[in-house]
């Protein structure tokens, strides 16, 4: 339940609170661990030992506490109730603001008891706190006026646009600025529903889970303008793209961030939105005609990507290639679709080959949990019950909380639940190739193949709605008839096994 209440905030914009006792405060640390990856604001209250149970193998009693301290932002203990108002309001502090993040709050007793007290308190709300960012700072003017100014002398600049932006709302600013001094975006998975994929300026995701057309921007380019990005490894396919030594500026509201693993040739404090507006009112839109020939480069990656790709993006080959899934999918999603996908192979599918072209839709992805996508795609419908939900799973992923489909039956969840089912998690084939001496033999299959159980009937045991798809053109009524009806709908596409995500392009000599 962590993961539905992580989407719930993710998709509304809001802080999610979740509990576990005692016997769960574990599992619940575990499951923080995405929260944490993703900087999504989560407030999780555990129940902990009494102190006269200590050390006592007291049944189900382990001290779960120093469990919260790697995934959360604030860890605390509550064992008067006179300190709960004052820690509560800290740990929705701690949340967010600046880089939003899960914080963790222990209350005495194995089910939180202590709740259970009273005691005379006065009513003290912080409404600022109750949603991201909480604060918004502005950057130092002059670094701001130097920012701009190294924008505008730049020939080929380009902005990266990362998970902060989007907790900002900064968008309409970053697109603007983009427009103005005629520089391209590319746009962190985290960030992906942004900036409508069909605008000229956006050249896709960059990094492991990468457009090709958007690592080969970011390698040409002279200047590199991270916007709310921790420029961490899977944006820069581990700080290759861009290289070291590049060229950068970096706007980030935490300012431990700055420069972290890029030199910098100015850094800017602040929260995105606010910061981008100050740029924009320094901005000099006279100098995007020295940018000419470098958009017009852009325009040709971008083309060429798309023909590169075209075969098998109109592919009517039976099982179906996950290219064409894709590609449907750019023209299927609803305009105010929020639209999920789960880590690894589906990350790289729908990262790299999925255009969310309307400003209505939203893009939300595992951080790093593979599993996520099914509690997480209920979530997002229980966050914002008037909006289709479509999620985009491996066979692998969906296998993990299979059982949560019943949760979704049980509560009348509407959402498309589509599985790209090849049967396996090929994306590793590499890895056992190499386990066997460059060559598949023996045993291999069951490293990493899976049986031909059918989901669309094991959803139909449940009570859910079951669609298996075998023809490509089928996608079309299939992702109709689940948005169309009530509950949860499983549409399993039979895929090509052998059909991998593309990798991360570094060069002309690279794959």
């Amino acid at each position: 339940m962590s993961e539905i209440c992580r989407l719930v905030l993710r998709a509304c914009g809001r802080p999610g609170v979740t509990f576990a006792q005692c016997v769960g405060a574990a599992n619940l640390a575990a499951a923080l661990r995405d929260p944490w990856l993703a900087c999504s604001p989560v407030i999780a209250l555990t129940g902990g030992p009494y102190h006269d149970t200590r050390h006592r193998h007291t049944y189900q009693e382990i001290d779960d506490f120093p469990l919260f301290g790697p995934v959360t932002k604030s860890s605390a203990r509550v064992e008067d109730i006179v300190r709960l108002p004052d820690v509560l309001r800290q740990a929705f502090r701690a949340a967010t603001s600046g880089t939003p993040g899960p914080a963790h709050i222990e209350l005495l007793g194995h089910m939180g008891e202590i709740e259970q007290e009273t005691a005379d308190f006065d009513l003290l709300a912080e409404p600022s706190y109750s949603g991201v960012p909480a604060v918004r700072t502005s950057a130092d003017p002059e670094s701001v006026t130097q920012a701009v100014r190294l924008l505008e002398e730049a020939r080929r600049p380009v902005i990266v646009v990362g998970g902060g932006a989007r907790w900002s709302n900064a968008g309409a600013e970053v697109l603007q600025l983009a427009e103005t001094l005629a520089i391209p975006l590319a746009t962190s998975l985290n960030a992906k529903d942004l900036v409508p994929g069909d605008h000229r300026l956006n050249v896709g995701v960059p990094g492991h889970y990468c457009r090709k057309s958007a690592n080969q921007v970011v390698l040409d380019a002279d200047l590199v303008f991270f916007v709310g990005s921790h420029t961490g490894s899977q944006v820069t396919c581990r700080w290759q793209v861009p290289p070291p030594g590049t060229p950068a500026i970096q706007l980030d509201i935490s300012p431990e961030e700055l420069g972290r693993h890029y030199p910098l040739q100015v850094g800017l404090a602040g929260d995105a939105r606010t910061v981008l507006g100050q740029m924009l009112q320094v901005a000099d839109a006279t100098s995007a005609r020295r940018r000419d020939e470098w958009i017009a480069r852009i325009t040709d990656y971008g083309s060429a990507w798309r023909e590169e790709w075209r075969e098998l993006m109109e592919s009517d080959a039976e099982p179906i290639r996950p290219e064409r899934i894709c590609a449907d999918l750019s023209r299927l999603l609803p305009p105010d679709a929020i639209f999920l996908t789960e880590t690894g192979h589906s990350g790289m599918w729908t990262g790299g080959m999925v255009d969310l072209n309307h400003p209505g839709q939203s893009f939300l992805r595992a951080a790093g949990s593979l599993g996520w996508g099914l509690p997480a795609a209920l979530g997002a419908r229980l966050a914002a019950p008037d909006r289709p939900v479509v999620l985009f799973s491996g066979d692998g992923g969906f296998w993990y909380h299979l059982a949560e489909l019943e949760t979704a039956v049980r509560y009348d969840i509407t959402a498309a639940l589509l599985i790209n089912n090849n049967r396996s998690l090929n994306q590793e084939i590499a890895l056992y190739s190499e386990a066997y001496g460059g060559e598949l033999q023996g045993q291999h299959g069951e490293l990493w193949q899976f049986s031909d159980a059918s989901f669309a009937e094991v959803a139909r045991s449940l009570g859910a709605r079951g669609i298996q798809v075998t023809r490509p053109g089928d996608l079309d009524s299939a992702l109709d008839e689940a948005l169309s009806g009530q509950g949860p709908c499983v549409i399993e596409m039979m895929t090509e096994q052998t059909a991998l995500a593309p990798l991360a392009w570094l060069g002309e000599d690279e794959s």
